[in-house]
């Protein structure tokens, strides 16, 4: 894996904005849950969620992913009335405080959020299910946003145990291009789609590392990349097998050193949107690659 070479020169569309991904961007994450694994409860007001959003772009952070529902392990369906009534309040009051220059992330798999979210004012469909919900495909030809299209085999209360690969790499990679091919045979513009390996869904550990080490192979599929390791588990499992047993065992966010380290190789393997709970700590290792980035393209 050769170090610092540049981002792929993708662009990302959405209404009048342009975002230019040969540039890397950090993804401050916002959940407006009271059950989501690491800070779930923390942001459901909206003033505190405004307030934590203002940080997060003035740290360092582009985009912002607004969720409403867990996806973690086991996690409980929320009806689509009660998610429109978390998410859709904080994007209007983001935009009401925040102006329009912020990069709004929706993170759902329902259609019908999407679609309020959208007219409130979101810019990006960050989807976990990759458009397998009914209407899902439709809503993302419809509404014409860049949307993100996760790997996940089955549901949060499911993948665990389909965690079973001939070779994880390829089969992720095969299993992505699959849902390209659909969702592009039905409309949605291979030019607004993101990929995402999904780390946390339907892997164990050593799946995990072999994609962390072999992240750049899914540039084969030819499209920007996002990737989101944030405080998951196999963040604990790195420590734990390391011998950090103290700080394995203690809260979500005393993983972030470790997140943030392996958002850094992901960048160095072409991922051009970290998602992080850390803005600032991302936003430390981003200035790095990009000072060392371009004095590698100086001294070449």
């Amino acid at each position: 894996m050769a170090l610092f070479l540049p981002l792929p020169a993708y662009t990302l569309s959405s209404g009048n904005k342009v975002l230019d991904l040969s540039q890397p961007h950090i993804m401050g994450i916002l959940n407006v849950t009271p059950d989501s694994f690491s800070d779930g409860g923390q942001f459901n007001a909206i003033d505190k969620a405004v307030a934590h959003c203002q940080e997060m772009l003035e740290a360092g952070a582009t985009i912002i992913d607004i969720g409403g529902e867990s996806t973690r392990p086991n996690a409980d369906a929320v009806d689509t009335i009660e998610e429109v009534q978390r998410v859709v309040p904080v994007v209007k009051a983001i935009r009401q405080h925040l102006g329009d220059a912020v990069w709004l992330s929706i993170d759902t798999s329902n259609p019908a959020v999407i679609e309020t979210a959208f007219e409130a004012g979101a810019d990006i469909w960050n989807d976990v299910r990759a458009l397998k919900r009914e209407g899902a495909v439709a809503m993302a030809v419809k509404l014409d946003i860049p949307v993100m299209l996760m790997h996940m085999r089955g549901e949060p209360t499911t993948m665990n145990h389909l965690a079973q690969y001939n070779n994880v790499v390829s089969d992720v990679i095969a299993e992505l291009a699959a849902r390209i091919d659909e969702v592009t045979s039905f409309g949605v513009k291979r030019d607004k789609i993101i990929i995402d390996p999904g780390f946390g869904f339907a892997k164990n550990y050593d799946h995990h590392c072999a994609l962390l080490t072999q992240l750049d192979s899914l540039q084969i599929l030819g499209l920007p990349m996002m990737f989101g390791v944030s405080r998951k588990r196999f963040l604990a499992e790195v420590l734990a097998n390391s011998g950090v047993n103290m700080i394995a065992e203690t809260k979500a966010s005393d993983r972030d050193a470790v997140g943030t380290a392996a958002g850094l190789l992901a960048l160095q393997q072409g991922a051009s949107i970290i998602r992080t709970h850390n803005v600032p700590m991302m936003q430390q290792a981003v200035a790095l690659w990009k000072q060392l980035s371009t004095h590698n393209q100086h001294k070449a």
